[in-house]
């Protein structure tokens, strides 16, 4: 029994009991195992290690999938009593409605068509950052969720930290007055990115090659340079530093300004072949008025670009961070999650009054991100995930990786590449650009090797 037929009915009736909110380590105390949620991990290894345990902390582990068979037999001493698959196609076509909610963990290529394919079949989908490795499919995924009324979490965890809540609330209730500008860096990449394959050799014994390559154009393997870690600098794989780190580090702006719809992008690199994403990237976005903020610049740097530390008043930039720019000073977050804070300015004055005004509404996320993602399941309410699909995790998403566009574009080392003009409501490149077709495919892709598209 699952919680797609009287279980989930039990869990939502048993939620509602009382008027207080729903304490996680009561309800799993007190849960039979029939009552549990019946989840399945797809990647196991990596990030995909404490999702899975996170999984079954939550619920039942009923099944694993990984195309590298060393972490499937990890797996098996850590879950023994769930199925074993290396392609998640036959795991959801033997398994059927025995799986409740999925974690998708995989590498970002992979994201879209799973977590697509658990949400059409009624399950829940906790999907690791970004959410998708294109743009269309960022949009589509939050579609899918909405449709299917299934409860979803992308695995940015830092949204469920009240210092990030609350530090987008005042932000968002005039801390820094009107915003003007808003600069990110990140430490990433720390993968090797910016050069050639290297040799091909054969595919060794514990990989699933044509599992791992899935919707990607075929390709010799390289030791090395894909499994199990290496495949985010590869741009038929990954997104590359922005793809890895902006869906933190940017998360506090987005959820204190409502960052999404740019107007255009374009971005200066180390220069790329098309091929592997290049060592450092600085990206301009140019975001426009709505109806509650003005216009302002967005500035995106990686691969060891800083601000200058006059921009922190003299303070030496973090490893990582962000610094927003408002009338009233400014705003410096000192790592990827928005609750290490700094305030310089006259807005310092006003921090503990207006803490203290928005911290009541600030919700609260029970026994964490992952925590929020099985509650949610279990109250059947979707809306309570801070990072789910359609409100947040899609449009993030869909937002920053618009940066690749200029990336892309910037192939040039050090050369400032072409503006990428962007219609946000239709997904579409406006204007005369050089290499649209494989643009586009940035914005669309184009399935291999018999995936469907979604």
């Amino acid at each position: 029994m699952t919680l797609k037929t009287n279980r989930r009915n039990f869990l939502k009736s048993s939620a509602a009991v009382g008027a207080g909110v729903v304490i996680m380590s009561d309800l799993l105390a007190n849960e039979s195992p029939n009552e549990k949620i019946n989840f399945a991990s797809i990647g196991i290894g990596g990030k995909g290690s404490s999702d899975s345990g996170d999984a079954a902390r939550y619920g039942n582990m009923v099944a694993i999938c990984d195309t590298n068979r060393n972490q499937l037999r990890g797996g098996e001493k850590r879950f023994p009593r769930a199925k074993i698959y290396e392609d998640y196609r036959k795991m959801f076509d033997e398994m059927g409605d025995g799986i409740d909610a999925v974690t998708v963990s995989t590498t970002d290529h992979m994201h879209a068509v799973i977590s697509a394919a658990a949400m059409q079949r009624g399950m829940h989908c906790f999907t690791q950052k970004p959410l998708t490795r294109t743009i269309y499919e960022a949009r589509r995924l939050g579609e899918i969720a909405a449709e299917n009324k299934v409860v979803t979490q992308m695995g940015n965890q830092g949204s469920a930290g009240a210092g990030l809540r609350e530090s987008a609330a005042m932000i968002r209730a005039g801390l820094l007055g009107e915003v003007k500008e808003v600069v990110v860096w990140s430490n990433r990449p720390v993968w090797p990115q910016g050069g050639e394959r290297g040799k091909e050799a054969p595919v060794p014994d514990y990989l699933n090659w044509d599992c791992w390559l899935g919707t990607a154009p075929k390709r010799p393997f390289v030791p090395g340079a894909y499994d199990p870690f290496a495949w985010r600098g590869w741009w038929d794989f990954g997104s590359g530093a922005l793809g890895d780190m902006a869906c933190h580090t940017v998360n506090v702006a987005f959820a204190a300004l409502d960052i999404a719809n740019p107007l255009w992008v374009q971005a200066i690199t180390s220069g790329h072949n098309y091929d592997s994403l290049p060592k450092w990237s600085s990206i301009e976005f140019s975001f426009p008025a709505n109806d509650w903020r003005p216009g302002f610049k967005f500035t995106w740097m990686d691969g060891g670009k800083r601000p200058d530390p006059s921009l922190l008043e003299g303070e030496q930039p973090s490893g990582s961070g962000l610094v927003i720019i408002g009338e009233k000073g400014k705003f410096f977050s000192k790592n990827d999650y928005g609750a290490d804070r700094a305030l310089f300015g006259p807005c310092k004055a006003d921090e503990a009054a207006l803490l203290a005004k928005v911290k009541p509404t600030v919700p609260v996320a029970p026994g964490g991100h992952f925590g929020e993602f099985a509650e949610a399941i279990r109250t059947n309410n979707p809306d309570l995930c801070w990072s789910n699909f359609p409100k947040y995790a899609s449009p993030l998403t869909e937002t920053i990786l618009l940066g690749n566009l200029a990336v892309w574009a910037a192939n040039k080392p050090e050369e400032m590449g072409q503006r990428i003009n962007w219609d946000a409501k239709n997904l579409q490149i406006l204007g005369d650009v050089q290499d649209r077709e494989r643009l586009e495919s940035l914005v669309r892709p184009k399935y291999q090797n018999g995936y469907a598209e979604i």
